[in-house]
This record gives structure tokens, sequence and C-alpha cells, in this order.
């Protein structure tokens, strides 16, 4: 009886769920202050005990998950990329955009009201599967041939994610492809070589530059030396990208231009598409070392800054809580990344580690890109922060994510930091 008892004990690794609670109360915190302005609006002053109450709903399903095995989880993987799938399919014909993002359709809408993001599900599904995939891969991975299966896991959702068009997320399920094909172990060459034909695509903007990444592609090719069919191909994409650039951007629809245009100048459309932007830094930069105050936020209570409870919520932690509220946000993601890398580095095996660190550097790349965003280090795309924008399709992923990871690392290899319950 004592044996058994001590099987069914599970154990909790506290720093990172308090971690991520915290992060939670931090982010519930902004949302409460996004709804306080100077013109009374009833709705966004409703939306943190709406927060709140999705806040407990994630919390609940996450400790249903953490509740499951890790082998319980793996066998999970194929029914929801396939129900991702076809989810993503019915957004295609049902969806509806909102916020920054009204121009695509990534919300699954039904009688005219939003139920969900299908995009968020496909995220956790597709880091399942592609771990799956990875985990069952028996010959170490050596040459651009040998991606297709995990390229394909990634692809099919990447591909139906952009027709939406949804660019922030499919920079997501970029960011997952290539930090988990890492944590398997593909050479940092094939990596690059994979990821040369964007390159190409990002830097034909200049021709010298351009030339330059070409001259260092050639040069990784003749030195690493894939299979010669293998390696003409490449080379003869990158030059099609570098060719095909200017092409490509006259078929982008005005507003995406818009863009990436008000991404190298705000000022180029400063009462449209760059007003968010710089907004934005506006109000980060008054904030200064201690902020205005919680709740005290003037450009955010003057209405002057757009989108604040979901995409551009990290402006009012900088206006209203300054250069140290800024370095506290922060230092919970970091915490949040180094535990998970943790949990990762300690599972017991390979399926678990790999879905470990994908879940991480998903997060990853969301902070990334919104507090990016929010600088104008990157261009706007409609990602929200973790933990922090309202809204419950992906505050419900991410307690998900994070009951996956406390269940990884209660069965992982030794756990002195975890106590039993």
């Amino acid at each position: 009886m004592a044996t058994t008892g001590m099987l069914r004990r599970q154990s909790i690794d506290v720093p990172l769920l308090l971690t991520a609670l915290l992060l939670s109360l931090f982010g519930l915190a902004m949302v409460f202050s996004a709804g306080q302005n100077d013109s009374p609006d009833p709705g966004l002053e409703m939306l943190w005990r709406r927060q709140f109450l999705l806040l407990g709903v994630a919390m609940s399903a996450g400790w249903v998950v953490s509740r499951a095995s890790v082998r319980l989880i793996e066998w999970s993987a194929w029914p929801l990329y396939l129900l991702s799938i076809v989810l993503l399919l019915a957004v295609l014909v049902f969806g509806s955009g909102g916020g920054t993002a009204r121009s695509m359709s990534g919300w699954l809408t039904v009688a005219g009201r939003r139920i969900g993001q299908p995009s968020e599900l496909a995220k956790l599904a597709t880091t399942l599967m592609l771990a799956r995939v990875l985990a069952g891969q028996r010959d170490s991975i050596r040459s651009l041939l040998d991606l297709w299966k995990p390229l394909a896991v990634v692809g099919v959702p990447w591909v139906l994610v952009m027709l939406q068009p949804d660019l922030g997320t499919g920079m997501v399920f970029i960011g997952i492809c290539f930090a988990m094909l890492f944590w398997a172990g593909v050479p940092w060459q094939l990596l690059l070589m994979l990821a040369s034909p964007g390159i190409s695509l990002i830097l034909a903007f200049s021709t010298g530059v351009w030339g330059a990444w070409f001259l260092i592609l050639v040069a990784l090719v003749l030195w690493y030396r894939p299979y010669l069919a293998e390696g003409a191909v490449l080379i003869v994409v990158n030059l099609v990208m570098g060719v095909a650039a200017p092409i490509l951007w006259d078929k982008l629809k005005p507003y995406q231009q818009r863009r990436f245009l008000v991404f190298i100048d705000p000022a180029y459309d400063a009462q449209g598409a760059g007003y968010n932007v710089i907004q934005s830094k506006v109000a980060i930069g008054s904030g200064g070392l201690f902020g205005k105050g919680f709740t005290l936020g003037t450009q955010k209570r003057g209405s002057f800054l757009p989108e604040r409870q979901t995409d551009f919520i990290f402006a009012i932690v900088g206006e209203e809580l300054g250069f140290l509220g800024v370095v506290v946000a922060l230092a919970l993601f970091l915490a949040l990344f180094l535990r998970s890398t943790r949990v990762a580095a300690r599972a017991a095996d390979a399926f678990p580690s790999l879905v470990a660190f994908g879940l991480m550097s998903a997060w990853l790349v969301h902070v990334i890109v919104n507090i990016g965003m929010t600088l104008n280090l990157m261009p706007v795309t409609g990602i929200p922060l973790p933990f922090f924008s309202y809204g419950g399709s992906f505050l419900l992923v991410s307690w998900l994510a994070v009951a996956v990871l406390l269940r990884i690392s209660s069965e992982g290899r030794g756990q002195p930091d975890a106590i039993g319950l």
C-alpha cells in the first residue's frame, strides 16, 4: 500500500508554476489598467473581470491536462494535430478578424460570434506532432532531404495560417520549427541553409548586401558538401528569391506594403499604419525610470494608445511602471524561458524534451515579436504577449502548455527543486 501511494504521488515544479502565475496576475493588472480611461468605456472597464474568469478556466483546464501522463500526451499528438488542421481549414471559410488584424480571418466565427482562434491550438498541436516525428527519427539528420517529414508537419498549418493571412503567427510556427530542429541536434550549417531562401528574400532590398550574403552561402555549401543536386537546387532557389523579391513586393496588398514601410519609418503614414507604433513609443518613452503610476498613463487615459488591452499592452507597462516595471516583466519572462529549458534538459526522453523546448520557443517568439513591434523593432503583426494580452484562446493554450511542462517536469530525471504533493 505504501509503495502504491508513493507511485501515485506527483510533484510540482514550484518555480515554473509560480512564474506563470505571477505573469498571469501581472497581465491581469495591466488589462484592468487598460480599461481606466478619462472617457469611460464600459466595455473596456469590464474586460479585466472577463479575463479573470478566463484565467480561472485556463488554469482549471491546465490542472486537468497536468494529470495526464506524458505517454498519453504523446498519444494525443495525432488527434490534436488533425483537429487543428480541420479548424484551420474551417477558419478560412467562417473566419473573421479583429484588433490590429482586422484584415485577416484568424477567428472562427459562427452566427456572427467569434469563438476562438484555431491557430493557437495549432501551435500546441504542431509542437506535439513535431516532437513525435523528431523523436521517432532513427538516423541523424545530415541533409535537407532528411528534413521532409518535420517540414511537412510544420508546413501544412503554416500554409493555412499564411492564407488567412497571419504573418505574426506564421513567424511563430517558423520559430518553433527551427528551435526544435536545433534541439534535436540538426547541424547549424543545415539550419542556415534551410533558412537561406527566406534570408535571400529579406536581403534582396539591397543588391550589395544580397550579393555578400550569396557569396557566404556558396562558401557554406562548398564547406558543408551536401549532395550535389541538393546544393545546386539550394543555390538556384536563392537566386530565384533574390530576383523575385521586387515582383513579390508588387504582389503585396497596399496595407501589407504600408506595414513594412512604416516599420522602416513610422512617419511614412503617421495618421494611418504608423499611428499605433508612434503612440506606443511615446507611451513607453514617457514612462521614464519609475513610470507615471498604475492606471495613470496619460497616453492610455487619453485613448491615444490603440489596442492597449491586446497587442500594445506592453506599452502600458512602460508608461505606467517605467523602466523598473519593464525589467520586472522581462525578468519574469526570462525565468519562464530558463525554467522551461531546464525542464527540457532534464526530461526523461526525446519526446518530452522536444515538447518542452518547443513550447518555450513559441513563447519566446511571441515575446520578441510583440515587444519588438511596440518599440518599432519588428513589423506590426497583431501578435499577443503571453499571459498579458486580453483574450481567451491564447491564455488557455498558454496554461495548457504550462500544464504539459509541469507534467514533463514531474516525470523527469531527478527533481531537487520540486516538492511532493
